[in-house]
């Protein structure tokens, strides 16, 4: 039996103040089906970082995983851009 591929998520990092977990804010844009304005929505996924490398700013991918706690349910995959 084949398992299904994870998703995958490209975020910023809210907050990282936490030990080995960080706050991932994940934009999403659309249009109103009745009035056709353009709406933002942001959804925030807490993160597991093993190695605390990331800081908030950064951009960063994320991937689904088993749940790590009561809230974690997303890992670190890759730092794409560290903050300035």
């Amino acid at each position: 039996m084949e398992r299904n591929e994870r998703k995958t998520r490209v975020g910023l990092v809210v907050s990282a103040k936490m030990t080995k977990s960080a706050t991932v804010a994940i934009e999403r844009s659309f249009k109103d089906q009745k009035y056709g304005k353009v709406l933002t929505r942001t959804q925030k996924f807490v993160i597991h970082d093993e190695n605390n490398d990331c800081g908030a700013g950064d951009l960063v991918k994320i991937m689904e995983t088993r749940p790590l706690s009561k809230t974690k349910r997303w890992r670190l995959v890759e730092i794409i851009e560290k903050a300035k």
